[in-house]
C-alpha cells in the first residue's frame, strides 16, 4: 500500500496547530496528522500528514494560504514494512516499575520490574510515545500513594499496553475498549502474550458506547490515552462512569491544549491532582 505525505513548516505555534485540525477534514481524509516544533533551532513548526491516497493537491495549497504557511511538500514514501522496521528501532522503556519491551530484547527484562510484552504493530501505543509512558508513570503514582483500583477500564485502548499494567498490579479483571477494529484485535493479542488472557476484557466500542460497559460501571480508576478532541467531547461520560473518589488518567493532549482538557474535566466535577509533561505531551490526573 502506498504512502504519500504532506509536510510544511510555520514560523508560529497557533497557526500550526489549527492547520494540523484543519488537515483532519480534507478528502481523501490522512491516516495521522502531526504538528511539531522542530528541534534544530529555527524555532518554525512542522505540520505533516499522512495519507494512503495520493492528497488533493490544490486543498493543500489553500490551506497552506490560509494560514500562512510554506506550500506542501507532496511525496510518495517507498513501500516498507513499518512493523519489522520500527520492532529494530525500539529499545525498551522504562516507567517506574514498569518494563514496556518487543519480544526481540526478552533477554533485558529485570527480574525486579513489572514486566509488559508490547509487540510494534498496526496500534496506537507501544509504550514509547509520550502519552503513554506518560499514563504508566501516572498509574506509577498512584501506586505509591497506596491507591487499590478494583474496577478499571482503558478507553481508546490501543494495544492494551494500559490496561495490562493494571491488571498486573491489582489482582480485579480489568476492561479494555477502542472504536478500531484492529486495536481490538491487537490489544487481545498481547493480553494473551502477557498472560492475562481471561482478566483483560477487550471490546470495540466508540467510548463507553458498549452494554458491558454500562453494566460494569463506575470505574474507580479510567484511563484515556487519545486525542484533545476526543477527551474533550467524553468528559461528560467519563464523570457519569467515574466512582466517586475515583481517578481518571488522560492524555494525547499537548501542553498547550491542557487547560481546555482540564477546563472541560472541572466543569464536569473532577479535580485536576497531577499534570506532568514529558516533552511536548501532557499526562492529566484527576480524582472525582
Amino acid at each position: 500500500m502506498p504512502t504519500f505525505t504532506a509536510l510544511t513548516t510555520l514560523s508560529e505555534k497557533d497557526p500550526a496547530e489549527a492547520l494540523g485540525v484543519a488537515l483532519e477534514d480534507l478528502e481523501p481524509e490522512p491516516t495521522g496528522v502531526g504538528v511539531f516544533e522542530m528541534e534544530d533551532g529555527s524555532g518554525l513548526w512542522e505540520v505533516g500528514a499522512y495519507f494512503v491516497e495520493a492528497p488533493d493537491e490544490v486543498a493543500l495549497d489553500l490551506l497552506a494560504a490560509a494560514y500562512g504557511a510554506k506550500p506542501f511538500a507532496v511525496s510518495e514514501l517507498p513501500e516498507t514494512d513499518w512493523v519489522a522496521h520500527v520492532r529494530r528501532e525500539l529499545h525498551p522503556v522504562e516507567a517506574g516499575r514498569f518494563f514496556v519491551y518487543g519480544s526481540h530484547d526478552a533477554d533485558k527484562v529485570p527480574g525486579d520490574k513489572v514486566a509488559l510484552l508490547i509487540e510494534a504493530a498496526m496500534a496506537f501505543g507501544t509504550g514509547h510515545h509520550g502519552t503513554t509512558q506518560g499514563c504508566l508513570e501516572a498509574l506509577e503514582r498512584l501506586i505509591g500513594a497506596g491507591a487499590v483500583k478494583k474496577n478499571v477500564v482503558d478507553i481508546g485502548c490501543g494495544t492494551a499496553v494500559l490496561a495490562l499494567a493494571a491488571a498486573k498490579t491489582w489482582p480485579e479483571p480489568v476492561m479494555a475498549s477502542d472504536i478500531d477494529e484492529v486495536a481490538v484485535e491487537v490489544a487481545e493479542a498481547n493480553v494473551a502474550a502477557n498472560g492475562e488472557a481471561g482478566r483483560v476484557r477487550c471490546l470495540e466500542a466508540a467510548g463507553f458506547d458498549h452494554p458491558e460497559l454500562h453494566a460494569a460501571a463506575p470505574f474507580d480508576l479510567i484511563f484515556a490515552n487519545i486525542l484533545k478532541g476526543p477527551l474533550v467531547d467524553l468528559a461528560p461520560d467519563v464523570a457519569a462512569h467515574c466512582a466517586e473518589g475515583g481517578h481518571v488518567i488522560l492524555s494525547g493532549l499537548l501542553n498547550a491544549q491542557a487547560k481546555d482538557v482540564i477546563a472541560a474535566y472541572e466543569a464536569e466535577g473532577l479535580s485536576l491532582e497531577h499534570h506532568a509533561e514529558i516533552g511536548e505531551w501532557s499526562t492529566l490526573t484527576l480524582c472525582k
